[in-house]
């Protein structure tokens, strides 16, 4: 049998990729009217676990007026957090 066949396969790491821990806009219910979300107060509450952006993703409904800032967020989590009265803000940084 061929060596390259013999040997295992390894595949590409990229080193710059972008890790995101996901948070859907259902689980931001738990907070209370007018509250102010960062990534730190996420991790607090046992939503976000792990290392790496936070990344509101849009799955679920809320009915509350929150300011929300993580590293990313979905078009669909946006709007949503918007039309609830909230607002969104884009971090650039880690903390």
């Amino acid at each position: 049998m061929k060596m390259a066949r013999r040997l295992p396969k390894r595949g590409f790491t990229n080193i710059n990729e972008i890790v995101y821990l996901p948070v859907n806009v259902a689980a931001l219910s738990v907070f209370e009217e007018g509250a102010q979300i960062t990534p730190l107060v996420l991790m607090k509450a046992g939503l976000a676990k792990g290392n790496g952006g936070v990344k509101i993703l849009g799955s679920g409904e809320i009915s509350k007026k929150l300011s929300v800032k993580a590293h990313a967020f979905s078009t669909t989590a946006r709007t949503k957090i918007e039309a609830a009265g909230g607002t969104c803000e884009v971090m650039t940084s880690k903390n």
